[in-house]
Formats: C-alpha cells, sequence, structure tokens
C-alpha cells in the first residue's frame, strides 16, 4: 500500500465486512467472552500493520482468520495452564493455509498418539505428577499438597518422567524412521 488512505479504504472494505464472522470464530474458540473485543482489536492491529508493510494479501478472508487462529495459539501457549479444548478446536479449523496439509496433520496426531503411548508407560505416581505439573500447570506446592508428599519428591518425579518421556519418544521416533527406511529399500519402482 503506497498511502494511508488506500490502507484505510483497503481496511474498511475488505477486513471491517468479516467483523461478524470474526466475533462468531473468537466466541467459538475463546472461552473467556470479555476478552472477545481486545483480541479483535489486536487482530486488526497486526492485519493493518502488516498490510502497511508488505501490501495487501490477496485473500484477505484467510489471511483474516490465519493471523486470528495465531494470535490465539500464542495467547493458549503464553498462559501457565494450556486448555487443550482449545488448541483442540484450533486445529479442527476449516481455515485455508499451507499449514493445513493431509500429511502434516497425519504427523502430528502420530506425534500426539506416541506421546499418550509414553505418557500411559509411565509409573503412574510418575505420570500423574507429570500430567499436574506439565499438562495442568500445577506448581511444585500445588502437586506436593494434593498428592501429599514432598517437593523435593514431586521434583524428583518430573525429572524421572520427562527423561523417560524424552527416552521413549526418541526410541519410538527412531523405530518410525526405522521402518519408513526399511519400506523405502524394499519398495520396487516400476520404471
Amino acid at each position: 500500500m503506497t498511502s494511508g488512505s488506500e490502507l484505510d479504504d483497503w481496511f474498511v472494505g475488505s477486513i471491517l465486512p468479516m467483523e461478524p464472522a470474526l466475533m462468531r470464530f473468537l466466541r467459538r474458540h475463546w472461552r473467556s467472552s470479555d476478552e472477545h473485543q481486545d483480541l479483535r482489536q489486536d487482530i486488526y492491529v497486526k492485519l493493518y500493520e502488516a498490510a502497511a508493510q508488505g501490501g495487501a494479501p490477496h485473500d484477505p478472508r484467510a489471511y483474516l482468520f490465519t493471523v486470528a487462529r495465531n494470535l490465539l495459539i500464542d495467547k493458549a501457549r503464553r498462559a501457565q495452564v494450556v486448555v487443550i479444548d482449545i488448541v483442540a478446536d484450533l486445529e479442527a479449523l476449516d481455515t485455508p493455509s499451507d499449514d493445513f496439509n493431509p500429511e502434516r496433520t497425519a504427523s502430528a496426531r502420530s506425534e500426539l498418539r506416541r506421546l499418550q503411548h509414553a505418557l500411559d508407560d509411565l509409573p503412574p505416581r510418575c505420570r500423574e505428577v507429570v500430567a499436574l505439573r506439565k499438562i495442568e500447570g500445577l506448581s511444585l506446592r500445588e502437586i506436593a499438597l494434593r498428592m501429599g508428599i514432598a517437593e523435593g519428591t514431586v521434583e524428583k518425579q518430573i525429572t524421572l518422567g520427562m527423561r523417560s518421556l524424552a527416552e521413549s519418544l526418541l526410541a519410538q521416533g527412531a523405530a518410525v524412521g526405522a521402518a519408513w527406511v526399511h519400506r523405502l529399500r524394499t519398495r520396487k519402482y516400476d520404471g
């Protein structure tokens, strides 16, 4: 965009008419209704600044919802407690984007299954401590009080659990990689 008035005209003509759809999107994917107006403004600022620097996008609707989705993901990541419903809802969006291709979706689901299997393999107390700390976001003290164990024990269980998860995921990844290499080596090509 070359001038401020052209940028303003683009914004008013292309972005503002989508406000009702944007607000429905925010209501559907962000539970805290008192933040919806602020989120909308943050999205508008990001859109306007990006258009001022690099020009108007070719598909304003896709760009609007991609910016909205990314803003919600960033906000969820910054929160100490990640609400799994929010992340799951955001993954299910039908926004046209190069980021959402079938291979990447299948890969992400496979990684989540591997993580769940690794979590299931942990001893029960260790699994509970890791879940309370890493998924629910509780402090060491809160976990110790809830489980009736010492904070030092909580810290050791987290260390052991995270180490075990890392080793398990690494081993699973190596096994998956080896299986793919084997398939590629044994595949017969017509040609």
